[in-house]
This record gives C-alpha cells, sequence and structure tokens, in this order.
C-alpha cells in the first residue's frame, strides 16, 4: 500500500465606499478655499483572503462539483437480487469507470458509494476490491456504485495524481455520489459512504470536505486521518516518488501548514454525519491506534461517531467478518438508510 491524503477563489479587495444609511447619501464636505476628500465609509475595506493551495482540503471545500454522465455501460452479470453493470461517470473533466450493483426489486432504493483500499493501478481491474461487500451490501437492498478512481481500470489518466497525494480520488468519490444521487434506481436523500483502509481515509477527506453530501459513512481498516503518519508509513519507502512530493511541498516539519491542510483530523469540526469505524485489533497493516486517535478527535469535536474493535483480526477481516457486516447494514439502518 502506498500513501494517501486527499477551485479556489479570494474575496478580491475593495476600496473604501461611502457610508450610507436608508434615505440618506454620503455628503463631501468642500470649504470655499480647499477641497477635502469624500468622508470614508466606517466599515473597514474587504482585504484579500489567501488562495488555498491546490493541493489541500481547503481546495477541495472551495471546489464546484457536477457529478453527472452516470451511465450504464453494459450487464456484467445477474441474479435473482441484483443486475452488476459495468458503468461510468464524470469527475470534472474525467470519465471514471466503476461498477454498480442495483437489486431487482421495484421502486427507489438507499445507496452507498464504495472506496475501495489501495489496488497497484497496474494490476487493479474495474470493480476490483470490497467484492464481499459489494454482494452483501446489493442482497439487502441497497445500490452499490463501486467507483475505480481515476488512473483505474477504464477511467481516465490522471498524471500528477501521485504528485498531487492522490487528492483527485476524493474529488471522483463526491462526483460519485453526486452522480448516483442522478439515477431513477436511487433515492437521493439516502446515499452513504463505505470506505475500506485508503478508501477510507477518502471518505474522511470527503466528509470534511463535503459535510452534508452523503447521511451517514461507515470505514473499515482506515489508514490515519493524519496525511503525516501516512506518508511516513507507505510514501517515504518509495524513494522517487518521495523525492518528488517533497521537492514540491517540503518536509512536513518545514512546512507543517501544507501537511496540516491535507489532514482531514484538523477539520473534524466540518463532519455532519454519523460515522462508524471498524477494525482489527491485530491489524498490521494500519495500526488500529490511528482509528482511536480519530475516534478521540472526533469526539472531541463533538460529533457523532462510534467504532466496534475486533480481537485478533487482521487488515482484511476474517471470522469476524459477518458479524461486522450485520453491524454496518445495523448502523446505516439506524441512521435512515
Amino acid at each position: 500500500m502506498t500513501a494517501v491524503v486527499g477551485c479556489t477563489s479570494t474575496d478580491s479587495a475593495e476600496p473604501p465606499s461611502p457610508s450610507s444609511s436608508a434615505g440618506t447619501t454620503a455628503t463631501t464636505i468642500t470649504p470655499p478655499t480647499t477641497t477635502q476628500p469624500t468622508i470614508p465609509s466606517a466599515t473597514p475595506p474587504r482585504t484579500a483572503q489567501p488562495a488555498a493551495h491546490p493541493v489541500s482540503l481547503q481546495a477541495l471545500m472551495a471546489k464546484k462539483y457536477d457529478g453527472r454522465n452516470l451511465r450504464l455501460v453494459r450487464v456484467l452479470s445477474s441474479n435473482s437480487v441484483y443486475t452488476r453493470y459495468h458503468v461510468t461517470y464524470s469527475s470534472g473533466s474525467l470519465t471514471i469507470s466503476g461498477i454498480m450493483n442495483v437489486p431487482r426489486s421495484p421502486g427507489r432504493h438507499p445507496a452507498l458509494v464504495l472506496n475501495h483500499g489501495y489496488i497497484d493501478p497496474a494490476v487493479y481491474t474495474n470493480g476490483r476490491g470490497l467484492m464481499r461487500e459489494q454482494d452483501y451490501l446489493a442482497r439487502r437492498g441497497y445500490v452499490v456504485l463501486h467507483t475505480d478512481y481515476r488512473n483505474h481500470a477504464q477511467s481516465s489518466d490522471d498524471p500528477r495524481s501521485e504528485v498531487n497525494l492522490r487528492m483527485g480520488y476524493t474529488e471522483d468519490v463526491i462526483n460519485a455520489v453526486l452522480a448516483l444521487k442522478t439515477s431513477p434506481y436511487v433515492d437521493p436523500q439516502r446515499v452513504g459512504l463505505f470506505g475500506r483502509s485508503m478508501g477510507g481515509g477518502i471518505t474522511y477527506n470527503v466528509l470534511v470536505a463535503q459535510p452534508g453530501l452523503v447521511k451517514a459513512a461507515i470505514v473499515y481498516a482506515p489508514v490515519s486521518s493524519d496525511a503525516v503518519d501516512n506518508f511516513n508509513r507507505w510514501t517515504r519507502p518509495e524513494a522517487s516518488i518521495a523525492n518528488t512530493i517533497l521537492r514540491a511541498y517540503g518536509e512536513p516539519a518545514a512546512n507543517p501548514t501544507f501537511w496540516r491542510n491535507l489532514s482531514a483530523i484538523n477539520f473534524f469540526d466540518r463532519v455532519t454525519e454519523p460515522l462508524l469505524i471498524q477494525h482489527g485489533e491485530s491489524d498490521s497493516t494500519c495500526p488500529i491506534a490511528w482509528s482511536r486517535e480519530t475516534l478521540a478527535a472526533l469526539k472531541k469535536a463533538g460529533k457523532t461517531a462510534s467504532m466496534y474493535t475486533y480481537p485478533g483480526e487482521e487488515h482484511a477481516f476474517a471470522a469476524a467478518w459477518p458479524t461486522s457486516m450485520a453491524r454496518s447494514v445495523a448502523f446505516l439502518k439506524q441512521h435512515g438508510l
């Protein structure tokens, strides 16, 4: 696994405006021999706000999204419960591929966007990752959209994705939610997120970048909500890309503001959705301490967050997986999904 972390606007400065009130206008005092300037407004001039760094959560907060063009390209398989489609949708100027499981029962359904963990894009294929969850959730009445992200499967290429610390994946998920809400199979008021590992970090990013976008979220064995943890664990050992990133943005100790602004944990005050964390206590990939720190930060911010831990479970979950999924569905139903 490699690192996961991840337009702007400014208020232009304006000159002072004349003070005014209803039915009156400001006056200019002009003595016979001296011309004085117009009396300035009592309101101080607005000052320009610094633009967000383009690689930051603030940039994702300010960006305008228009997830659209959800297309069911072809049927991949079908059973008595749901039909599985190869799909595409638009994410900005890119086309993103994925799979979508649609229950065969009539009417609109609750829906989930599934955010998979790291799989080398060189071997990744359409819909790969979260295969158990795709089936389990569709069989319980959810429309499931599993996004491939940019640079994966049949999605468009983004040559700067790695240098941009994969913040574009968060954009792809936000647009996936918006595109999914346009589907005639989906109740647009009942859409949630489900992320595993790297996809858990992407889920955190979505919650802070676009509060109110979904109804609830679940993460399994997530990465840290602090980008520095993830960089140090997975990217720093990969010297080529790590050196490129550090040349562009500097070491975390030397440029703490940049790295702080990649880290969802610093923006949990923005979260509005309930969140469930599921983590194995023997996870050797993503230490459970990260999830405990995330939960503590969410609670400190006054957010609705809870966590189940599983003794002996590793990163992928084994014996406890059925129990964890039953708890996930109970959590979704508790919150209207």
